[in-house]
């Protein structure tokens, strides 16, 4: 099996060099004309026409979203049976920034991967995927995928994601956005103050209560707030104050304690200022991200022979979240982060920005696709694989981890 394994491997590498060129114009295109959350128009098309012309069945607006899309190899369009695997694809950018999170080689990475393996294994038993996954940055995509079955049957979820370190999994947080509306009365704070009831500053003492409450939150946990409406002018008593705030748990059930404690603070604080307040989450929860280490092990192993050495993230360090969390907890997952420059760098920057256009930016983009395409062909081709990933994957959704 090992011979027969390295053969295909070999095939991958071909086929990831031979399409190389071609992967990083499509790198290129989608970072020139960055497109940010539901409007990827443009980058759907462009990738779901690159798998239609190499004979993938496409389907375009999956999941109700209209720059979504699932490819799927000739005979997986009717497989019903053996593994399935899942090769995900993000583009979506940042407003102002672009492409400050390399998603556009997210989406070269995952397409090479797809092309490679698809052509080195032919019509191979089993299913393989190439999905279209928008709105990473703000909305959540995957979510929406999730709910409407997209990922059902699936046995393994395979992206990477560029970054400042060389780590074999990402260690991303539950996440959530809750919206927090105080209503008071309004009122001349001269004329007649003691008729009013001032909301702003209802929202102000709920900033200062969050500050004592943040310096006791566990590992992982945060609350990062910013006011959305703080009345209309000076000489009038707010009557409505609005916060947005974003929520960070290490885990889902941690996140779902720090969105109870919030919204207790918030009673709390409208009890003692006579306010009423309107707590409402605004968007689709991020679930923490759970790595299969029996497939990331894989993609670090092919990733070394590409040259690059993953290593253990450093403990106690979080990477922010992403909505690949609600597809690791529902099956096996990876998302290695991979090095396009500097650990004294940071993504989400315009220097970042360019060093996804750069060399580095290729050299990755081209490694992890022949990762990717490799730890497909140990899915689809080793029954082994398939049934240690999910008995990885249990274990650690029985230990909540």
């Amino acid at each position: 099996m090992a011979t027969e394994m390295d053969s295909v491997y070999t095939r991958i590498e071909r086929e990831v060099a031979a399409r190389a060129d071609r992967l990083w114009d499509v790198s290129l295109a989608l970072h020139g004309e960055p497109e940010t959350a539901y409007e990827e128009h443009r980058a759907a098309r462009l990738l779901a026409d690159e798998l239609e012309h190499a004979g993938f069945s496409v389907e375009r607006g999956a999941a109700g979203l209209p720059t979504a899309f699932v490819a799927r190899t000739g005979a997986a369009a009717v497989a019903t049976e053996g593994p399935r695997v899942a090769l995900l694809m993000e583009y979506d950018a940042l407003p102002e920034l672009g492409h400050a999170c390399g998603h556009n080689l997210i989406a070269a990475a995952g397409l090479g991967a797809a092309l490679a393996a698809r052509a080195a294994l032919g019509d191979a038993d089993g299913t393989l995927l190439a999905v279209g996954t928008p709105a990473e940055e703000r909305g959540g995509g995957k979510v929406a995928e999730v709910a409407a079955g997209l990922f059902d049957g699936v046995d393994a979820a395979l992206m990477f994601h560029p970054g400042v370190y060389d780590w074999s999994w990402a260690p991303l947080t539950a996440s959530a956005q809750v919206r927090i509306g105080f209503h008071g009365r309004a009122a001349h704070p001269t004329g007649n103050p003691t008729e009013g009831i001032d909301a702003l500053g209802a929202l102000i003492q709920l900033f200062n209560t969050l500050g004592v409450l943040d310096r006791r939150l566990p590992a992982g946990s945060h609350v990062q707030g910013i006011v959305t409406d703080g009345g209309r002018a000076t000489n009038i008593v707010p009557e409505y104050a609005e916060g947005l705030f974003g929520l960070r748990g290490a885990t889902a059930s941690a996140l779902a304690d720090l969105v109870a404690e919030l919204r207790s603070c918030a009673q709390g604080v409208a009890l003692a200022t006579g306010t009423k307040a309107e707590v409402a989450e605004v968007a689709a929860r991020y679930e923490h991200f759970r790595d299969n280490d029996v497939l990331s092990g894989l993609f670090a192993g092919h990733l070394e022979k590409a040259g690059i050495r993953l290593s253990e993230p450093e403990a106690g360090v979080y990477l922010g979240s992403s909505d690949i969390g609600n597809v690791s907890t529902r099956v096996p997952a990876i998302h290695p982060f991979v090095a396009i420059m500097g650990s004294d760098g940071s993504d989400h920057t315009p220097e970042f920005a360019r060093a996804a256009a750069g060399p580095r930016g290729r050299e990755v983009m081209l490694a992890a696709a022949y990762a990717l395409a490799c730890t497909a062909a140990d899915v689809l081709l080793r029954q082994d694989v398939p049934e240690r990933a999910w008995d990885r994957h249990r274990e650690k959704a029985a230990a909540g981890q």
